[in-house]
C-alpha cells in the first residue's frame, strides 16, 4: 500500500482509497474499494466507493466475485466513467 501512496503523491492524486480498477482486454474488469452496488443491468453497472463512484458500460455484463470490497465484472466492457463527471477513463 505504501508504494501506491508514493505513486499517487507523485501524480498528484488526491485519494488513493477511491475505486481502483483494471479492465482486461475489454472482456472483464477487476475493481477494488467498492462499498456498494448501486445499479446492475446487462448493459450498465454502477458502483459506489468511499469517495465517488464508477459507471461501467458494455454488453452481457455479469458479476463475478463480490466480497471484501473487490468486484469482478464479466462481459464486453466498452466504457468506464466516473459517476456524475462524465469523464471517460
Amino acid at each position: 500500500m505504501e508504494f501506491l501512496r508514493e505513486i499517487a503523491n507523485f501524480l498528484g492524486a488526491a485519494d488513493v482509497f477511491s475505486i481502483r480498477y483494471t479492465v482486461i482486454d475489454g472482456r472483464g474488469a477487476y475493481l477494488e474499494n467498492v462499498r456498494r452496488l448501486a445499479l446492475f443491468t446487462p448493459t450498465q453497472i454502477v458502483v459506489k466507493g468511499r469517495r465517488g463512484g464508477l459507471c461501467v458500460e458494455g454488453e452481457g455484463l455479469s458479476l463475478g466475485k463480490y466480497a471484501a470490497g473487490d468486484l469482478v465484472i464479466r462481459g464486453t466492457i466498452v466504457r468506464v466513467t466516473r459517476e456524475g463527471g462524465g469523464e471517460k477513463l
